[in-house]
């Protein structure tokens, strides 16, 4: 009897503090929606920061005077740090608290920004970037691990609505308010920009219920180095393909990532079974909707950032928009996925079927707009089948994280909002890779048949990936590199519909959670 009196404390022990950990959860969902517009916020900034960036470069460029290398480093080096600290720094919010990890991402990021704002030469923009890479892995995933752990019942559908219409909505309107920003203020603005609104959100994160891992035990440094390795080395070979070739450097980059992982993967096991503390759960990998919601989720990253990528280019390059115009365009996209995000929480539909709803909208308008580019395009074409993939993105990036974490216990919260990140990061990566080379192949077959007899312009077409278009000055060899332009445009939007219809078939296999989540007994 004596022998049980331990066994019986240590387990009402542990029962209270999840217990405590479950009641301040309960009370907040009582309370108010404060904390989701707290984290609603905070994600827009990092969302729009990244879109803003890509339209300041060239000012950055005649400013700082950069090469077209660091230029390109600029992006890519955020890329990198983002997706190679994602599950680690997840797995470190679930263990001393994901409010305290989100809060620490927002003083890391908005440091940064001060940094990237003030920075006198490529070589400091480029390190700042760096340090922005690192605050965002952090407040990314801790915005879906809290939203997981606080929410349950129709509060929940309504509170990942609202997280998949900002993914969506700010990536599209980042565009519009950065060509404002630059045109009017100029490019460190950009980033000036972050501060007043990431002060207002920390100030915010005082209203949001701390919660984490109650079972949680002490760091894994082998997994998560090796988990770093793997993950960077990957995401560069994707990023860098196209400029570097596919050998040399980029097998290298590959190989690595292959070693670096198969040792991640043993090393994870081997600790798990030895009971000692892990990095990734792989048990996480054993529930149904979050397997197959991962891989549904890279299949939708990987078509929707690729056309999202390639339209803005020939719009501008092309058809002659302005940025703002441009911008202005695109943001119709963010209206339908705004609209979207009010919608969901009305439809009398389980979470499984608004995401294959969406993914079938996002495929039919990628398709339209594929055929609906053209070198005579007006300004209004593709406002209509935006709106209808926006309204797609909105029902399908609303509900996939919800169906994906629905069955993950709520102490797991941060590592699977963390692996769920990463998946979406690969995705994106693997979709540029991918569909780059479909423009760049369309690009070079187009030119081939419309101008046949200029082999040097149609080189500088291909590797620009159709900037150089701009620049041609003869109105014959102009209007044949649009049309060109546009056959490979179109292409690209048209494929990235099918990878998409690809996304319908994945989530077949998703089972009805019912928008509930599993409580940890």
């Amino acid at each position: 009897m004596k022998s049980m009196i331990p066994t019986v404390t240590r387990c009402f022990a542990t029962r209270c503090c999840y217990l405590s950990d479950m009641t301040l959860l309960t009370g907040a969902r009582q309370q108010s929606w404060l904390p989701l517009f707290v984290l609603g916020v905070g994600m827009s900034m990092i969302i729009i920061d990244a879109t803003i960036v890509n339209v300041a470069v060239p000012a950055i460029m005649a400013d700082l005077g950069l090469t077209a290398t660091d230029v390109e480093w600029v992006n890519s080096i955020y890329s990198l740090a983002f997706a190679a600290l994602l599950i680690p720094l997840g797995r470190t919010g679930d263990t001393h608290g994901r409010r305290r990890m989100f809060a620490i991402g927002l003083v890391v990021f908005l440091a940064a920004s001060m940094l990237a704002a003030a920075a006198g030469s490529g070589t400091l923009l480029i390190g700042a970037r760096v340090v922005q890479g690192v605050g965002a892995s952090m407040v990314v995933p801790m915005t879906l691990a809290i939203i997981n752990a606080l929410y349950t019942g129709p509060r929940r559908t309504v509170a990942f609505a609202v997280w998949g219409s900002i993914i969506g909505g700010m990536a599209a309107l980042g565009p519009l308010l950065g060509g404002w920003l630059v045109t009017d203020f100029g490019w460190r603005w950009a980033f000036w920009v972050n501060l007043p609104i990431g002060l207002l959100v920390l100030l915010g994160t005082l209203k949001v219920p701390e919660s984490r891992d109650p079972r949680a035990g002490g760091m894994d440094v082998p997994g998560g180095l090796l988990s770093v390795l793997g993950t960077t080395s990957l995401v560069f070979g994707l990023i860098e393909g196209q400029r570097y070739g596919w050998g040399g450097p980029i097998l290298l980059a590959f190989l690595l990532a292959v070693l670096a992982l198969t040792a991640f993967v043993l090393v994870e096991r081997a600790r798990a079974r030895a009971g000692r503390p892990v990095v990734l759960d792989f048990s996480l990998l054993a529930i149904p909707s979050f397997r197959y919601g991962g891989a549904a989720a890279m299949i939708i990253s990987l078509g929707e950032f690729g056309m999202i990528l390639v339209l803005p280019l020939f719009l501008q390059s092309a058809i002659g928009f302005s940025a703002f115009q441009t911008g202005l365009i695109i943001a119709s996209l963010a209206g339908g996925t705004f609209l979207a995000g009010g919608l969901v929480p009305k439809l009398p539909l389980a979470p499984r079927v608004i995401v294959r709803v969406g993914l079938a909208l996002e495929a039919a308008g990628a398709i339209a707009i594929g055929l609906a580019v053209s070198p005579s395009l007006g300004p209004w074409t593709l406002v209509p089948w935006l709106v209808v993939y926006g309204i797609g993105i909105g029902f399908a990036s609303a509900q996939l994280p919800n169906v994906m974490l629905a069955d993950v216990p709520a102490r797991q919260s941060g590592v699977a909002s963390g692996l769920q990140s990463t998946v979406r990061q690969l995705g994106a990566a693997i979709g540029i890779a991918v569909l780059g080379a479909v423009l760049v192949t369309g690009l070079d077959q187009a030119m081939a048949d419309h101008l046949p007899g200029s082999p040097q312009l149609r080189a500088a077409v291909r590797e620009s990936a159709g900037a150089a278009v701009a620049g041609i000055r003869d109105p014959a060899r102009h209007a044949a590199a649009v049309a060109a332009s546009a056959e490979a445009t179109g292409r690209v939007t048209i494929v990235a519909g099918i990878v998409l219809l690809g996304g319908v078939g994945a989530t077949l296999l998703l089972p009805d959670t019912g928008g509930r989540r599993r409580e940890e007994e």
